[in-house]
């Protein structure tokens, strides 16, 4: 497949989730990001636009499937630079986008020198819902502030970090060998979820939710029985973060 290019993961007559292609720069090494646009009834939700390197790719890709004065909200997930680092600019050219944030982050968005006066919702610890889409607490993975989006319509959960995998030798947008793509994740996973708690308290948070697809903000996209696999495998980890220190 063509990296730069955006691909369809779910599609109807009403309804689109979009991966929105990906970036080879030297900007970017090590930390390549995922950025994912909803298209519903002709209105747009844009999860995790990215930072600053990677705006020019993600517009562009965006305004094949509409214009940008349809997007009607910006959703992130925590406050890292990858993640927020483009708010100045989509501030600008989504000009009736909402932005929607952790209350815990919300005060530190003026430093990115963006005037979001009446146009920002601080998400509140207990989360909320957009539209059709519903904002879930997933606190302390690995953010103290932190949100995972559920598309209700497509039944696609975006996950933010959870699910990073650091590439090494190959990319790919879908797991397909599970137990091999494990690998590039343990390291991440162990590090920066802060306890087995979190994980724990997440977990009670997603039962009962039909989730075919879970697609991350770093890594490759979990598919069918790779997506429950996934939800098995944090399950079973035993210790992470703090659980590590002595």
């Amino acid at each position: 497949m063509k990296v730069h290019e955006p691909n369809i993961i779910f599609e109807d007559d009403k309804h689109k989730f979009i991966w929105l292609g990906l970036d080879e720069s030297e900007n970017e090494k090590g930390i390549l990001t995922n950025q994912y646009l909803i298209v519903h009834e002709g209105k747009g939700y844009l999860l995790d636009p990215g930072g600053y390197f990677v705006f020019e790719r993600v517009y562009q890709n965006v305004t094949r499937f509409m214009k940008p004065e349809n997007i009607v909200a910006i959703l992130y997930s925590h406050q890292d630079p990858d993640v927020i680092g483009s708010l100045n600019l989509w501030v600008d050219l989504a000009p009736n986008a909402t932005f929607y944030v952790s209350a815990l982050w919300e005060r530190f968005l003026p430093h990115l020198g963006a005037e979001l006066k009446g146009r920002i919702v601080d998400i509140p610890d207990e989360g909320m819902t957009i539209d059709f889409i519903r904002a879930i607490p997933a606190h302390f993975m690995h953010s103290p502030g932190n949100f995972h989006y559920y598309d209700t319509y497509a039944k696609i959960y975006f996950s933010g970090d959870l699910g990073a995998a650091i590439f090494k030798d190959k990319w790919y947008l879908f797991v397909e060998d599970f137990e091999s793509h494990v690998k590039l994740m343990e390291s991440f996973h162990r590090r920066y979820i802060a306890s087995k708690k979190a994980i724990d308290i997440w977990l009670k948070k997603i039962e009962g939710l039909e989730i075919n697809v879970i697609a991350p903000q770093h890594g490759a996209i979990f598919e069918g029985e790779n997506a429950k696999k996934f939800i098995q495998w944090l399950r079973n980890l035993d210790k992470v973060g703090l659980d590590l220190m002595e």
